[in-house]
C-alpha cells in the first residue's frame, strides 16, 4: 500500500483516469478489474483498507429462495456461481487463501407448513438452479446430513440443505485482493486519503491530502456514499440510503470447517477454517455508538449454543460491530448519476456484497470506461432506479 503523500503530491501528480473512492470489498473488486481493462486508475481510502464493513466475520454467501424467478434472483445465482472460479484464481496468482468453501446451507423446519413450502422450493431449485451441467440442490430432508452440528429438537418437521449456498473470510478474501493488485502497472492504492468533497462536473475531488483531477468517478465508500449522493439528486423527499448497524462474534471450537452454514429466524453459524466459528448478525436501524457490541450480540451467542450444542463451551474470540450501506430500495445501488454521468455509484450491498462485489464493480468500472457490457444489470440496482424511488416518496 503507497502512502497518500508518495501519490498526490510529487511532481503535480493529482490527474487520473478513474478514481475510485473505498477502499471496501466494492472498491477493490472495481481496482481489480480496472486493472484488467488497463485503466490508469486510483482507489483512495479514508483510513485502512477493509476496516468498515467488508472487514467483519460472517462471510456467509447465502442465495435467495429459488421461488418466483426473477432477473434480480438470476443475477445473483450466476454470481454466486461466477465468485468460485474467480476466488480460484486469484487465489492461485496469490499463493494466499480467501478461505471460500461451498459448503451449503441448513434451515431446520419447526412446523409442517413450513415443510410443505420448502418442498415447493425444491421443485423451483430444480427449475432454476441450473449453470450449464452443474445443478445445485434445495434439499428436504428428515434429517440432518452431518450429525453433532444442529440440534435435532429445532427442526421437528425437518431440515433444508440447500447446495448452492458458501462461506468466505471476509478479511482473508479483502488480504487475497490486496495482494493481486500489490503488483499492479494501472492501479494504484492510497490509504489516509480522505475525500471531502466531488464535483463530477469539474472531474474535482477535494482530499485532505490535495486536489485529486479525474475522468472518471466511482463511489464506492460504502453508507459514507449516501450524503455524497444525496447532495447531488435533485428533486429527492429523503436519502438514498442510511448505515445500519451489525454485530457478531468469532468462536473457537473443535468444528469441522467444510460443514454447512446454520440459518434460522436471522441467525447465522458459519464455520470457518481452523475451527472458527462465526455468530451473527443484527440489523439495527437505531443505534447508540457503531462500533461496540452489546446484549443484542449476546442474545445471538445464546441462540447459537442452543442451536449448535458443540458451540456450549466455545471461547469468544473476537466481538464485532460496523455499519452496513442499506440503500433505499434496499438493492445494490450501481451506476452513473443520471444529472452527473461522470460520477459512478458502486455501494448498498447491506447484506448480499461479498456475493456480488465481483460483478457490481465490473459493470461499474465498464460503465464508467464505456467498455461493452458483460451482462446486465437489473434494473432495480441502477442508481436512477432508486433515484425514481425517492423522488415519488411523500
Amino acid at each position: 500500500m503507497e502512502r497518500a503523500d508518495n501519490l498526490l503530491r510529487p511532481a503535480g501528480q493529482s490527474s487520473v483516469d478513474l478514481l475510485i473512492i473505498g477502499g471496501g470489498i466494492m472498491g477493490l473488486w472495481a481496482a481489480v478489474h480496472a486493472e484488467r481493462l488497463g485503466i490508469q486508475a486510483l482507489l483512495v481510502e479514508a483510513g485502512r483498507v477493509g476496516q468498515g464493513a467488508s472487514g467483519g466475520l460472517l462471510g456467509a454467501l447465502m442465495p435467495h429462495m429459488p421461488d418466483k424467478w426473477s432477473e434480480k434472483k438470476q443475477f445473483q445465482f450466476d454470481a454466486l456461481v461466477a465468485l468460485e472460479q474467480e476466488i480460484a484464481g486469484l487465489e492461485a496468482e496469490t499463493g494466499l487463501s480467501a478461505g471460500y468453501c461451498r459448503a451449503g446451507r441448513l434451515i431446520p423446519l419447526p412446523k409442517p407448513h413450513l415443510r410443505q413450502i420448502a418442498l415447493g422450493h425444491s421443485r423451483d431449485a430444480e427449475a432454476h438452479w441450473r449453470h450449464g451441467e452443474r445443478r445445485f440442490h434445495w434439499h428436504v430432508l428428515d434429517a440432518a446430513p452431518v450429525e453433532g452440528w444442529i440440534e435435532a429438537s429445532f427442526a421437528e418437521s425437518g431440515f433444508v440443505y440447500d447446495t448452492l449456498a458458501a462461506r468466505v473470510a471476509p478479511r482473508a478474501l479483502l488480504e487475497v485482493l490486496c495482494k493481486s493488485l500489490a503488483g499492479a502497472r494501472h492501479v494504484r492504492l492510497a490509504e489516509g486519503v480522505a475525500v471531502e468533497s466531488i464535483d463530477p462536473d469539474k472531474g474535482l475531488a477535494r482530499t485532505n491530502e490535495g486536489d485529486i483531477r479525474f475522468g472518471r468517478c466511482i463511489l464506492s465508500a460504502g453508507y459514507r456514499s449516501f450524503p455524497i449522493l444525496d447532495e447531488l439528486t435533485e428533486g429527492r423527499k429523503t436519502s438514498l440510503g442510511q448505515p445500519v448497524k451489525g454485530q457478531a462474534a468469532m468462536l473457537k471450537a473443535d468444528v469441522d470447517g467444510g460443514l454447512p452454514v446454520i440459518f434460522r429466524d436471522g441467525l447465522y453459524i458459519v464455520p470457518h477454517e481452523n475451527g472458527l466459528v462465526a455468530v451473527g448478525s443484527t440489523s439495527e436501524n437505531r443505534f447508540g455508538d457503531p462500533l461496540t457490541t452489546d446484549g443484542q450480540l449476546d442474545d445471538l451467542l445464546v441462540g447459537a449454543r442452543a442451536m449448535a450444542p458443540v458451540l456450549a463451551g466455545a471461547e469468544v474470540v473476537e466481538r464485532w460491530a460496523g455499519l452496513r450501506p442499506k440503500a433505499v430500495d434496499r438493492d445494490p445501488m450501481v451506476g452513473a448519476h443520471p444529472d452527473h454521468p461522470s460520477l459512478i455509484a458502486l455501494t448498498g450491498g447491506f447484506k448480499v456484497s461479498f456475493g456480488l462485489a465481483h460483478r457490481l464493480a465490473e459493470a461499474a468500472v465498464r460503465e464508467a470506461v464505456g467498455a461493452p457490457a458483460c451482462f446486465k444489470l437489473p434494473q432495480s440496482f441502477t442508481l436512477a432506479s432508486h433515484i425514481s424511488v425517492i423522488s415519488h416518496k411523500t
